[in-house]
């Protein structure tokens, strides 16, 4: 069964930064696929998670938050379509963020940030450890995405749809 593994807060503004294609190779004994420069892997071949977080952060040149979660999780995103009755335009981008445990909340949804005027960030639903949302492209997103960790009360890691989908290909083509 393949596990995808989500490195919280990497390559972002020159902070924690690393080469993913390196890991990647430091674990080629798991069949590892790199997605993107966000800390986004797939790995394909069985082991623990408890072996994986440790040989990870063994790996790392820096401390991590490392969520990982089963492929067939991320699988099951793709046939349910949460974005099926979302238009599709080019100044909006889907996302999801992937709790790293239960949650410790569990706010009213949908919502939108901010409260009045136009939105900037909009939580749609929630489906087990994963909230979906969009965004317009504005500097000020990155903000209202920090507020998705202290709604459910615990950290948080986001990635675009395409990186979602771009994932499940990996798992369609290797095993889930």
């Amino acid at each position: 069964m393949a596990l995808v593994v989500l490195l919280r807060g990497v390559n972002v503004g020159g902070h924690r930064t690393f080469r993913p294609t390196i890991l990647t190779e430091q674990l080629k004994h798991l069949d590892a696929v790199n997605i993107g420069a966000a800390g986004t892997f797939v790995i394909r071949q069985p082991i623990t998670r408890a072996r994986l977080r440790a040989e990870l952060a063994r790996r790392l040149p820096f401390d991590a938050q490392i969520i990982i979660c089963q492929g067939r999780e991320i699988l099951g995103l793709m046939s349910q379509n949460p974005f099926a009755r979302q238009p599709v335009r080019p100044d909006i981008v889907r996302f999801v963020s992937i709790l790293s445990q239960r949650p410790r909340s569990e706010p009213s949804m949908p919502m939108s940030f901010p409260s009045s005027g136009r939105w900037l960030l909009r939580i749609l639903a929630r489906k087990d450890r994963f909230v979906f949302g969009l965004y317009r492209r504005h500097m000020k997103v990155i903000s209202y995405l920090g507020t998705v960790d202290r709604l459910f009360g615990v950290p948080v890691t986001t990635r675009n749809w395409n990186t979602i989908t771009a994932i499940a290909k990996v798992l369609g083509t290797g095993g889930t």
